[in-house]
This record gives C-alpha cells, structure tokens and sequence, in this order.
C-alpha cells in the first residue's frame, strides 16, 4: 500500500466541465471584443488625445510609453475580472456550486470508501 497514491481518476466532473465550456463558448466572443476594446480606447484617448500635448517621456514617444503599460495593465485586468466574475456569478447568482453540492448521490456512492465527493461524504456522515 502506498502512503501518497493518488486518488482513482472518476469522470463524474464531466458534466460541470460541459456545462463550463457551454457557458463560455456562449460568451467568448464578447468577452475578447470586450477586453480589446478597453486598452484601445484608452490608448487612442489618452496617446493620441493627451500625447499631442505632451513632450517625450524618457526620450520615448508618449504614446510608445503608454502603450507598454496598457498592454500590461489590460492584461492583469482581463485576467482578474475572467476569473473573479465567474466565481462570483457561480457562487451568488446562479447557485451553480449550491446546486453541485445539493446534487443527490446514489447509495452506492454515500458508502463508498472510493467516493471523494464532499457532499456524499457529508451526508453519509449526517444520515448515519
């Protein structure tokens, strides 16, 4: 018997991770035109809208300086919200994890030593 096997591989995440690219191949494209639209807008306000009026910062064209930090500042952005979002509207406004957790198991699984479901376990531990 080894002390660090890992876990038996089981398919039961299948479904979330369907209904997970459903959701997503649904809002894919909103989303990237979102996330191109906002460092463009900003680039073409404040570079070509400000940096008319500005001098050289560093001996580089003010636009060329805002740039690199836009495309930095986008990225983190984008990333941030991608990710926070979708938890959040996961969590509180669709009850998707609620649902997983309240999802009913099989007697065969509540008992069952190889189940690592949370939820079974905790019911089998409830029910008794």
């Amino acid at each position: 018997m080894h002390i660090f096997a890992l876990p038996s591989m089981s398919l039961r995440f299948v479904p979330v991770w369907r209904r997970n690219l459903l959701v997503w191949r649904k809002l894919a494209i909103p989303s990237i035109l979102g996330n191109l639209a906002d460092p463009l807008i900003y680039v073409l306000g404040l570079g070509y809208g400000l940096g008319s009026m500005l001098p050289e910062v560093g001996g580089v064209p003010y636009i060329a300086f805002l740039a690199a930090g836009m495309v930095c500042s986008s990225t983190m952005n984008s990333a941030t919200f991608e990710s926070m979002y979708s938890a959040f509207s996961r969590m509180h406004v669709q009850r998707t994890w609620d649902a997983i957790m309240n999802a009913a198991c099989s007697r065969a699984w509540r008992f069952s030593p190889s189940c690592g479901c949370s939820a079974c376990q905790a019911r089998s531990c409830l029910s008794g």
